[in-house]
Parts: C-alpha cells; structure tokens; sequence
C-alpha cells in the first residue's frame, strides 16, 4: 500500500531532479567557505530575501537559534508569539544556550500580534529588568492555522522596533508560502527586518537544511554561532544542490498545495462530524476538530491509518493536515473518500 502521509510537509523526499543534482555536485571544505555549491546557494538565498548575506545551517531551529543568539547578549530579552514555533517547539534553546529571556505576547488568529502589545512588552531602562533587543515574528504561522503575515504588517512592526532601538527577525521557515499566496516576493515580506530564517525541507522538498539571511556584518556573527552550535558542515554541496533546485524550481508551484488545502477544506466542511477551523485555509495546512459525541480520535486514527494516511494526533483537540508536493489530486481523492467513509459511518 502507498501511503499518503499528511502530517507535515517535513516528510516531503527529494526530487529526482534533486537527487541528480546531488550526485554531480562539485565541493568543497565549507567551513574553510570553500565549498562553490553552497556559496552559490547562499548568494541565492540573500538575493531572494533582498539581504546582503546568507548562511546555510542544517535546520530551521538552528537556524532562528542562530539568529537569535547572533542579535542578543546574555540576559537580553526578546519578544516573540505565544504560539510562535520559537517559544513552543525549539526545546527553549534561545534561554538554554543563549541566556536569553522570552517575553510571550499574544497571538492573535491570523498570526499577528497586536502592535500595541509589542510596544507594552518593551522593557524601560531599569536594572530590574532584562533589556529588550529583539522582535520575532513567525511567516506563515504554523501554530495559526498557516496564516500569512502581509509586507505591510511587517513594515509596521520594523518601523516599531527601529523607534526603540530593537531588531526584528523572521522566521520564514516557510515563508515562501506566504510569498505566494499573496502573490509578491518574499523579499517584501521582510523589508525592515534584520535577519530572516527559511527552510529548504519543508514545501520546497529539499532533504535538509535553512537559511539565515541579513546584513554582512550579522552573518559573520551567525557564522560563529553556528560553529559554536556544532553545525559547521564540510562538503555540504551535496546537499546544497538539492537547495539550489528547490529554489529555481520548486517556489511558484507551491499554489497547488494551497489550492489541494482549499479543496480538502472544502471536502471536510460538508462532514457533520467536522470543525473546521477556517473554512478557506490560507496556505497548506487545513485545522480541524471532531464534533463531540462522534467518532473518538482513536477510532478515527485507527481508520485512517487502515486506509493507508498517515496524521498527527490532535493537538488540543485539533488536527493538522499537510498538502505538500507529494500529495497530489489522486492521492487527496484517496483521503476524501476515507473521510467520507469514516465520517459516514461516525
């Protein structure tokens, strides 16, 4: 049986245009910078964000982890979502390793935060307090059904922290979503930032590895964190090939991920025993819930595994369902159907 796995675009497989790459990559010594696969898909990664410079790490934690602990010093605090993937799934790695405070504002539905609660959130000069230095903002929002955050929110969030003297990082782990949903480049989506994060191996279907992009001077200070992370990688290339097909090709057919997400929703919706909770998602992931007193979230794990999909236990109660490169209309006629069956007889 092939299965059809929806838990997350992380299990999307290379390309076989990726894998050729791959094979015939020429390399070098990175940590030495001389690895010419890499350097070039650096060079791409810093032209598509607008930004001077970019670091290839291995991961999106390592990546904002990075980011972080290249803009702030020991006890420095920063301002991030309270269901932002940095304050929730990245093991508290920012205060682990870094000595860097959390201030958590709320989130709101579609990912932002009120502009206002940022601004309260900022500390005064007081030797009382930890010291605030740095804004994160989360593109598209994972936690937020894929939300994506507009240029113009963004602009109006930099502008707030160039007012008090603070710097503002994005991770865009899939940031070039959000990009085409809207229909612009992902370069405006983070004019005013000082540094951005994206994945490689999430929708664009790479195998490993993000980005961190910014100014000259903050990725010399990124590079030694990295270093210091353990991440320093010798014949990279490799692996940045796959990231240099991704990014030429695999960017503007992400539209049909978000149009496979709309028509599950819309699938989903006409289920009495489901909850959506929005009924047009935004991007890729589609959020739902069970109604109470239907079929029990073991029983309908259970049936969708014997169906041969693959999803995620609910989380609070809501489940999470993926579209990525390797779902495709055959395959979401598989789970249609399933849910039907399912549900049909909940």
């Amino acid at each position: 049986m092939k299965w059809i796995d929806l838990r997350s675009d992380t299990v999307t497989e290379p390309t076989p245009e990726m894998r050729e790459a791959m094979a015939r990559a020429e390399v070098g010594d990175d940590v030495y910078a001389e690895d010419p696969t890499v350097n070039r898909l650096q060079e791409m990664a810093a032209e598509r964000m607008g930004m001077e410079a970019a670091l290839f790490v291995p991961s999106g934690t390592m990546g904002n982890l990075g980011a972080v602990l290249a803009h702030c010093d020991w006890g420095d605090e920063v301002i991030v979502g309270d269901r932002s993937h940095t304050y929730i799934n990245e093991a508290g790695g920012i205060s682990v390793l870094g000595g860097v405070h959390t201030f958590a504002v709320r989130n709101l539905p579609d990912g932002t935060m009120s502009l206002e609660e940022i601004e309260s959130a900022i500390r005064p000069d007081n030797p009382h307090f930890p010291i605030s230095k740095l804004i994160c903002l989360e593109n598209t929002h994972n936690r937020c059904g894929g939300a994506f955050l507009t240029p113009e929110y963004t602009r109006q969030v930099a502008e707030l922290a160039r007012q008090h003297g603070l710097k503002l990082h994005i991770d865009g782990a899939r940031i070039f979503n959000a990009a085409v949903a809207q229909g612009v480049e992902a370069a405006r989506l983070v004019e005013g930032a000082d540094s951005v994060t994206f994945c490689l191996s999430k929708g664009l279907c790479a195998p490993v590895g993000s980005l961190i992009c910014g100014s000259k001077d903050f990725i010399h200070r990124a590079l030694r964190m990295r270093k210091l992370l353990g991440g320093g990688m010798r014949q990279a290339g490799v692996i940045a090939a796959a990231g240099i097909v991704a990014l030429e090709t695999m960017v503007h057919r992400l539209a049909e991920d978000h149009r496979r997400a709309q028509r599950l929703a819309g699938c989903l919706a006409g289920l009495p025993a489901v909850e959506l909770e929005t009924a047009r998602p935004p991007t890729n992931m589609v959020y739902f819930r069970l109604r109470h007193g239907g079929i029990s979230a073991e029983e309908f794990l259970a049936a969708t595994l014997q169906r041969g999909i693959r999803i995620s236990p609910p989380r609070a109660g809501t489940y999470r369902l993926v579209l990525h490169y390797w779902i495709d209309d055959e395959a979401l006629n598989r789970v249609e159907n399933a849910f039907k069956e399912i549900f049909g007889h909940a």
